[in-house]
Formats: C-alpha cells, sequence, structure tokens
C-alpha cells in the first residue's frame, strides 16, 4: 500500500497482519484498532504517543530512542540488549547533550540481571539494594560493615 495523505484517522477496525509501504501521513489517529502482527518498516514515527496500547512481544531493533519516556507500565520478561548512545557495534563514549544520561526512576528491578554493561559514572540513590550483588559480592552487606567501620 502507498498512500501519501495529510491526516489519516483509523477508528475500530481490525488491520492485523497488514504491510503498509511508504505511507505518509503529517497525522496518523488510531484508536480502538487491533494490528496485532503488524510489520512497521523504515518509519519516522517521532513524537509519537502511546495510551493504553499492548505492546507485549513487541520487537524494536536499530532504533533511535532518544528522549523516550516510558510511564506506568509492565516489564516482566523485557529484554534490553545492545542500548547506548550510538552505534551498537562500537564502544560507547558517554553522553553528551545530544544524548543526555538514561535514568530510570521509581521502577521495580528486583530479581534482574545486568551482564556485559557499562555502568561507569552510575548513580543508585534512595534504593533499596538488598541482595544486590555485584560479581558476587553481597553490596548491602558491604555498606553494612563499612557504616560499622565508620563509628
Amino acid at each position: 500500500m502507498s498512500l501519501k495523505v495529510e491526516h489519516l484517522d483509523l477508528q475500530r477496525a481490525d488491520i492485523s497482519g497488514s504491510k503498509w509501504q511508504e505511507v505518509r501521513a503529517e497525522e496518523l489517529d488510531i484508536d480502538n484498532v487491533s494490528l496485532a502482527k503488524t510489520k512497521i518498516n523504515n518509519a519516522n514515527m517521532s513524537g509519537i504517543t502511546l495510551f493504553d496500547v499492548n505492546l507485549s512481544g513487541l520487537s524494536i531493533s536499530d532504533a533511535n530512542l532518544t528522549g523516550m519516556s516510558i510511564d506506568g507500565a509492565q516489564w516482566g520478561g523485557a529484554h534490553f540488549k545492545h542500548i547506548g548512545y550510538g552505534n551498537k557495534d562500537q564502544l560507547e563514549n558517554g553522553h553528551t547533550a545530544a544524548n543526555p544520561p538514561v535514568q530510570i526512576t521509581s521502577c521495580n528491578l528486583e530479581d534482574a540481571v545486568v551482564r556485559e554493561t557499562n555502568l561507569r559514572g552510575v548513580s543508585i540513590e534512595g534504593c533499596d539494594i538488598e541482595g544486590l550483588t555485584i560479581n558476587g559480592v553481597d553490596i548491602s552487606a558491604l555498606l553494612r560493615q563499612h557504616k560499622v567501620e565508620l563509628s
């Protein structure tokens, strides 16, 4: 399907499994529409707002997520891999004004696994770290020991 419109409004439709190519719409309003198993390739989705959506099984590859905000979502079983400020095949040089630091606030990371990840300069503030281990070292126990030694 090749389509160029200024405003496209889809309501109460089932277009599951559809394939869209060369769709250009300045505004696209989708309300109560099933898009299950739809593939979107090479799309500019800047400024998109998703509300009350089921994204289970969502796969995002080779995407620019700069400035993305996720609020009030469930993420059990989510897997984040090769995410940084640039090319996934290159070493990261840190954040810049164009690539501000990632912020994780009020999230449940209980039993999460962080593996082979650059945590240089990470600040952990006001978090429950009971049972947090880094390379097998119990950090909460280490901090308790440190407090005793300071007393």
